[in-house]
């Protein structure tokens, strides 16, 4: 056999393989979690947002296979009902009953506990809490306050905490940083970690990579966790967060994926990129082995009509 003809041959035994995995890890699959921000599209901008090219065609087929749907979001700037809003008169099929966010389950939280917010948040959220008492604070909420992000404000917060008796600091998420149309912007979770060293405290988080956010989506789908697959952009609070609910994990190679931001995660994931067909396949943190020139493993299914690169979680 000549050289040309055996590389064609180990290549498609290698693309077989793939997609044998590829299908024993998606098998019982019956409902989909998706993020958004920088899965289905990227914020900002005069529209409030770009979506990701094929992604409002991917959330129909989506819709149509019949598998059940969730969108799970740390969205912090605007209601929920704003923020569905956006996303319809971009072109996306959502309503507001599929989607899970954090400041909704925050206001339960307060309430189920009698407490009394100061809020670091965004002024566009701040409707979400209007059924809050907020006198005479015992507790502090952080959002992604963008711009209300101020020493001022920072340094209000940190005197609530630093005179409660018992300071609770609860977090709308902790993500680190996050991709607009013009770049990527710091996230809530710098802040909440500013707060957190200020007043030696652990905050407690709700939103992404919490369990209960999660297994409150699940809930509200009706299927438990095996049965379930996250998409997200983020290694950590997407991938990391639904793997330690017991689900199973795609990572975007949209929105704010950044390849070095991998080489010290603890996953075992498969890329994949349906476009090129190149794989390069993740066994251990810090092991890199390419694979060049694979036949594209993944020829049909939802997940090609975003056309973008995928992480794929192997071990469940």
């Amino acid at each position: 056999m000549c050289t040309h003809k055996r590389a064609l041959a180990e290549c498609a035994g290698k693309a077989i393989s793939v997609m044998a995995d590829w299908a024993k890890h998606l098998a019982g699959i019956k409902g989909v979690v998706l993020d958004i921000s920088g899965v289905l599209y990227d914020s900002g901008g005069e529209g409030g947002g770009v979506p990701i090219p094929g992604s409002i065609d991917a959330v129909k087929k989506i819709k149509a296979s019949g598998l059940k749907l969730r969108f799970c979001t740390n969205e912090t700037q605007a209601t929920r009902d704003k923020f569905v809003g956006k996303l319809q008169r971009l072109g996306f099929d959502i309503v507001v009953d599929e989607v899970t966010a954090p400041a909704p389950a925050a206001c339960r939280i307060l309430k189920e506990r009698n407490l009394r917010p100061h809020l670091l948040v965004h002024d566009d959220v701040v409707p979400e809490f209007a059924s809050i008492d907020k006198a005479n604070p015992n507790c502090v909420v952080v959002g992604d306050a963008a711009d209300n992000f101020s020493y001022k404000n920072l340094n209000d917060a940190f005197r609530v905490l630093i005179g409660l008796e018992n300071p609770v600091l609860i977090s709308l998420g902790r993500g680190r940083y996050y991709k607009e149309t013009d770049g990527l912007k710091l996230d809530v979770g710098v802040y909440m970690k500013a707060l957190e060293y200020a007043c030696d405290i652990e905050a407690e988080v709700v939103g992404k990579p919490a369990k209960m956010f999660f297994q409150s989506a699940l809930a509200e789908m009706g299927v438990q966790p095996h049965q379930a697959i996250m998409i997200g952009d983020d290694i950590v609070n997407d991938v990391g967060g639904a793997q330690q609910s017991g689900m199973r994990a795609l990572q975007v190679r949209t929105g704010k994926y950044r390849w070095f931001t991998q080489r010290n995660n603890k996953h075992h994931m498969l890329m994949l990129c349906p476009q090129s067909g190149h794989g390069t396949c993740w066994d251990r943190p810090q092991q890199l082995r390419s694979r060049e020139g694979l036949p594209s493993p993944v020829t049909g299914g939802w997940w090609t009509a975003v056309g973008r690169i995928y992480v794929v979680r192997l071990t469940v």
